[in-house]
């Protein structure tokens, strides 16, 4: 099944804001998501519900959600490997903490 993928601001600016190499890498990464292909892998955790898609030493964080017939991937954080989890994770935090 094909998936639609659709990209947070975040994502979108880490991408634009990278170095030619690793920008061609992560949009090959994002496109391959779209096939249903790459380096997938379900979260544990506080995080169970999200995925991450692994693109040399970046992470991007998405979950997959179900409009009509359609399988959309919404990428909602992408960072260095370092701190994507954590970046993620407090985000999320925020978020819940909000409403």
């Amino acid at each position: 099944m094909k998936t639609t993928v659709e990209l947070s601001d975040q994502v979108l600016t880490i991408v634009r804001s990278l170095a030619p190499d690793p920008r061609r890498a992560l949009r090959a990464g994002l496109r391959q998501l779209a096939e249903g292909r790459g380096d997938i892998k379900q979260l544990e955790g506080e995080l169970a519900d999200w995925c991450r898609l692994r693109v040399k030493s970046y992470r991007v964080i998405f979950r997959y959600e179900i409009e009509g017939s359609q399988r959309v991937a919404r990428c909602a954080f992408a960072e260095r490997r370092e701190l994507v989890y954590e970046l993620f994770a407090e985000t999320i935090r925020h978020l819940l903490e909000e409403e």
